[in-house]
Order: structure tokens, then sequence, then C-alpha cells
């Protein structure tokens, strides 16, 4: 047999792709078949955040509060005790008329405080508690890519504080069509509209309300990469909150008011116009994303140069 029809040594070619693998991955520094983007799925993070107690009682008191004002409205004498409630007298005459306006009343008393405790509750908490408890450098250490951590859980927080939101008014909806009836939608600033279009109209306001509850998500999440304290993320989320809202009341600021986070957060009210005035929903909803992404941004540049011992 000629040199040239000798049979060479038999080559593996899948052993040399698995060896060449063992060795690439032994260069970047990974376990073999280990990839980022399968750690800390997204549900998993979400059915976590669901077993906690804060989650729990959140959502549910989301849906016991229209309950609780279905409740004292049926305990309302509604007689001459109107005297001193001026406005306020009027937005409860109007929340009984259907279940379109009790959903807005419930909306009009919430959206000021409530919701905006329970979107930094949600963002506030996430990574500080996590911090606080020590797990936080073991979910690091499996390791769990820093970036993908933090998206993954603000991912998590902003849809628990979305389906908040829908609990509070979808409650609101059907308890109110049920002791109310479906009527036409009226309010103090627009005639009255037909129950087809109240509805959308509700669901703008709805809307726009999470698109400026992003200011407060972002900032209970900044503060909560900041510091292993839960409850100083959160309240110090609200704190600032509720700081800006004043400011907004001092009309010497000026123009400067237009640069508080808060200052278009009643801008909602528009959409219940006739006509529809969009002029500062439109300012609140860029003012609110601006305000969001710098503070997300912040969160991430923070997180990811940090030394977490906790």
């Amino acid at each position: 047999m000629d040199a040239a029809e000798k049979p060479g040594p038999v080559t593996d070619s899948a052993g040399e792709r698995g060896s060449l693998m063992t060795k690439t991955t032994a260069m970047v520094g990974a376990a073999p078949g280990y990839r980022p983007s399968a750690t800390l799925p997204f549900w998993a993070e979400f059915h976590r955040q669901a077993s906690r107690r804060r989650t729990q009682l959140a959502l549910g008191f989301m849906v016991l509060l229209p309950l609780i004002i279905l409740i004292a409205f049926q305990f309302d004498s509604g007689g001459d005790d109107d005297n001193g409630r001026g406005e306020f007298a009027s937005l409860v005459e109007f929340a009984t008329t259907g279940g379109l306006n009790f959903t807005l009343f419930t909306i009009f008393v919430s959206a000021s405080f409530l919701l905006v405790v329970v979107v930094a509750l949600f963002c506030g908490d996430t990574v500080a508690s996590e911090a606080s408890w020590g797990s936080l450098r073991y979910l690091l250490a499996i390791p769990v890519p820093r970036a993908r951590l933090l998206a993954v859980k603000l991912l998590v927080a902003l849809t628990y504080s979305a389906i908040a939101l829908l609990l509070l008014a979808g409650t609101a909806l059907l308890a109110g069509t049920l002791r109310y009836g479906w009527s036409p939608l009226r309010s103090l600033v627009s005639a009255e509209l037909t129950p087809g279009e109240g509805l959308l109209r509700l669901l703008a306001v709805l809307g726009y309300l999470a698109v400026i509850m992003l200011v407060v998500a972002g900032l209970a999440f900044l503060l909560s990469v900041t510091t292993d304290a839960a409850l100083g993320a959160v309240g110090g989320a609200v704190l600032l909150w509720i700081l800006s809202s004043i400011l907004d009341q001092i009309t010497a600021l000026g123009v400067l008011r237009d640069f508080l986070p808060t200052h278009y957060s009643t801008a909602w009210l528009g959409l219940l116009s006739t006509p529809v005035q969009t002029d500062d929903v439109v300012r609140g909803c860029v003012s609110a994303i601006s305000y969001a992404t710098i503070f997300w941004g912040l969160a991430f540049w923070r997180f990811t140069r940090k030394d977490v011992t906790s």
C-alpha cells in the first residue's frame, strides 16, 4: 500500500469542538454551560416577590380600598352635613351616579398619595431588602450579572405597580357598577360622556397616571441601590415627592415650577374636559419619562460600580 493510501489517525471533530469550547470557557472564567441571560428569570423573580407579605398586603389593599369607600358612602347621610365640605361634597355626589364616576372618584382620592406609596414600596424595597437580608451578595455570586439583576428587579417592580393600579381601578369599576349602575361619565370639568367614551377617557387617565408614577419608580429604585435600608428608600422617595408637591404650590418660584416632577401630576384632569386638553398631558409625559430615565441611569451606574458587602 502506498503512503498516500495509508489511513491517517481518526479525528473526532465533535471532541475537538468540545475541547475548544472548554478552552474558550476557561479563558473567560465561566463554568461550562453558563449563560448570563439564563440567570434570574423574570418569572422566577415575579413568583418570588408574589410570595412576600408586603406584595400581598399592598395588592390586597388596592382591592379593599374601593370597598371601604363604597361602605363609607352608605353611611353618609348626605343631608345638611355638607356645609364646609364644598367641592368634595360635589365630588361625592358625582361618585354615586354610576360605576365610571365612582371609579373616577376612587382614582382622584388615591392618585396624590396612596399610589405614590405603593409604587415607592415596590420599586424602593426590591434591591435594598436583598441587601438588608444579606442575600444580595449571594445572588451576585451565582453569578447573576449586575445589570441583569437590576433590569429584572425593575421590570418586576414596575409590573406589580401596574397590577396595583389596575386592581384599584378594576375593583372600583366593578363595585361601583354593581351598586350604582352603568351610567354616563360626569365630572366638574366636562359635559356628560357616554359610557363607552367615558371608559376610554378613564383608560387614558390610568395610562397617564402610570407614566407619571415612573418618576416615583425611578427615584425609589435609585435610593434602593444606594442604601441597605428598604424603609429609607421607600420613605425617601415618598418624602421627596411630597416636597416637590409643596414647592409646586409656591407661585413665587415662577417658571421653575415647570421643572418640578410633580408639576404635571394632575394634568390628567384635562383628559376629562370638553374638549380634551392634552398640552399639559404631553408635557407631563415628557417630564416623567425624562426624570425616570435619569434616575434609572444613575441607579445602574451606581450599582455596577459599588462594592456589595451585604
